[in-house]
């Protein structure tokens, strides 16, 4: 088994395939632009956590997940300036060795872990690159109140959140951004997972609202577990005036979904105009898209085979243009 610094040297026949996978995001992905655009990101890397600590992994090993993978990853993270990240668990191999491949450069900011059958060992974070962003002071989880007054009633969530919400708040080129990423219980049927969403969004609502004077531009980000648009999921998401990106519309969520099938697990939102009190975002909204994976990097793989290697889900980005001065 190589020692820890190979990491960062690749064998010729993995250096091959991520240069290949870099010129595929060349085209699919735009770039940094000093002090003009703001790329951000969510994807949801299934069970980040524990890493086989080699280039290749044996048939029937667990985890599947390994240094090459970590590599394409890596390749997909830093082509952004921040990304929400879920499902990062307790075990923190696979993110300390993504942050070997990213460099010194990057930075990470994290939940501790949400324990209990429904946290699922789950942390979220932030990964962040440091040159274009700094953390600008906010950091905290989102927590229901126990007073009934407090905007989040006991008719609609009858416990805390299953994975608390992180917000976090960035500065950007003179630009002020809060973000707010979650990953939603799944639950055993869709209906529950309404009271969650729609708890969320009315939290997200009254905190906006409080928010308002700092004029911060608020975006939710994460994975929601929306199955379809116009369901109760999609209409308790957006409830309180939150608006999925219209960039991202009809897009494919994760590598299984089928044409006209399509969930909408993941999303990026923000408040828009007309709605009091809660702030509107100054950033345009440039164009959007997700990064599709499977064909470059499956393989003789499975399509199972692949969700363990890289992910289930795609990522969803965005790009931000910045007001000038």
């Amino acid at each position: 088994m190589p020692p820890e610094a190979d990491i960062l040297t690749p064998p010729q026949t993995v250096a091959t395939r991520i240069d290949g996978w870099n010129a595929v995001l060349d085209q699919s992905v735009p770039t940094k632009s000093e002090g003009t655009n703001l790329l951000v990101a969510t994807w949801n890397l299934r069970a980040f956590g524990d890493l086989t600590k080699a280039w290749t992994t044996a048939e029937g090993l667990s985890p599947k997940r390994n240094f090459a993978d970590v590599h394409f990853i890596a390749a997909v993270i830093r082509r952004f300036d921040v990304v929400a990240v879920q499902e990062v668990r307790g075990n923190l191999r696979a993110l300390r060795y993504l942050l070997k491949v990213l460099g010194e450069d990057w930075a990470f900011i994290l939940t501790d872990v949400t324990l209990g059958k429904a946290g699922n060992n789950e942390r979220l974070a932030f990964l962040f690159d440091t040159r274009r962003v700094k953390p600008s002071g906010l950091a905290c989880e989102l927590v229901v109140p126990l007073e009934q007054d407090a905007g989040v009633s006991a008719a609609s969530l009858d416990r805390q959140f299953a994975r608390t919400p992180y917000a976090v708040s960035f500065l950007s080129s003179g630009q002020t951004f809060t973000l707010v990423t979650l990953h939603v219980n799944y639950g055993k049927k869709a209906a529950e997972r309404v009271p969650e969403l729609k708890a969320i969004a009315k939290w997200l609502a009254g905190w906006a609202e409080r928010e308002f004077g700092w004029d911060h531009n608020l975006i939710a980000l994460g994975d929601f577990n929306i199955d379809r648009v116009s369901d109760p999921l999609f209409e308790a998401f957006t409830s309180t005036g939150l608006t999925p990106a219209p960039q991202l519309a009809g897009l494919p969520r994760t590598i299984f979904d089928q044409p006209g099938a399509e969930h909408f697990y993941d999303q990026i939102a923000w408040f828009t105009k007309g709605q009091q009190r809660r702030p509107v975002l100054t950033l345009d909204a440039v164009t959007g898209g997700q990064v599709d994976f499977v064909d470059a990097l499956k393989g003789r793989h499975t399509l199972t085979d692949l969700s363990w290697h890289i992910s289930d889900h795609y990522p969803l980005w965005m790009e931000f243009a910045i007001p000038e001065d």
